[in-house]
């Protein structure tokens, strides 16, 4: 397989150390694609589950450790911005481990001459920044839906019904109080990319991967890849585009970010 050539790729929000992780998934969207940078948005390694003594650390986990470390020894740039799940890293914050450089926020210029600010995002969270034990236990409520999902993943496989459905978006989806988080955080998001003077950001956190433009800045949430299996990827010409890396087919579905 030839890979293509795209200059970033944006990632967030694996979740190593947890068996929700879809690492194998991962590796085969990093085969596809070869960039000058690799920007890791946090919520990286799950400290948050391993603390709690859920360590699941698999072959295909470590192969991707492996894989950044090798891309920034090559002359990638690889830029980590710790998470929530991984905030003790944040006390490295100006440091490089293995090349592999730890920042709090980054600003990048695309290609075409955008500017975007980079982050995880977990501090326009109202319920992680004052309220942690709730959001311990949404953390965990969520692992539910997605180990839930595996096992009705598998009777639509067994019952051949053809594509991927997702508990934990449908839930997102349908429950108003969920519906008005997401849309509270991306207003946030990009009200602060306003203030920076960008032309947008580009985050994690909620696990709802998007691209939309609002009011002339465009907002791009790379998802995750415990559930969506999402990444942002900048090509050459600087056109960003939203690849969902389908878990069971292994399709792409794209969506572009336009002027």
């Amino acid at each position: 397989m030839t890979m293509q050539q795209v200059r970033s790729i944006f990632l967030s929000d694996i979740h190593l150390g947890t068996k929700a992780c879809q690492a194998q998934h991962l590796l085969e969207f990093l085969k596809e694609y070869s960039s000058e940078h690799v920007f890791l948005l946090g919520d990286i390694v799950d400290l948050w589950s391993m603390s709690r003594g859920g360590v699941h650390w698999s072959l295909a986990q470590n192969t991707f450790v492996q894989k950044m470390l090798r891309r920034a020894r090559h002359g990638e740039k690889v830029i980590f911005i710790p998470g929530n799940h991984d905030e003790a890293m944040r006390e490295y914050v100006g440091t490089s481990f293995g090349e592999v450089m730890v920042a709090h926020e980054y600003v990048h210029t695309a290609a075409d001459g955008r500017r975007y600010l980079l982050l995880h995002g977990d501090e326009f969270d109202q319920v992680t920044r004052h309220h942690r034990w709730i959001a311990v236990f949404g953390d965990k409520a969520y692992d539910l839906l997605v180990s839930l999902n595996i096992y009705l993943s598998w009777l639509r496989r067994t019952l051949k019904i053809p594509g991927y459905w997702s508990l934990a978006g449908y839930a997102k989806r349908k429950i108003k109080t969920a519906v008005s988080f997401i849309f509270n955080f991306e207003e946030a998001v990009i009200r602060h990319a306003r203030e920076q003077g960008v032309d947008g950001a580009i985050c994690g956190h909620i696990h709802w991967p998007m691209i939309k433009q609002v009011d002339g800045l465009f907002y791009m949430n790379c998802g995750d890849w415990v559930d969506s299996c999402s990444a942002i990827v900048e090509h050459l010409d600087g056109r960003m585009e939203l690849i969902l890396w389908n878990s069971i087919s292994h399709i792409r579905v794209t969506q572009s970010a336009t002027p």
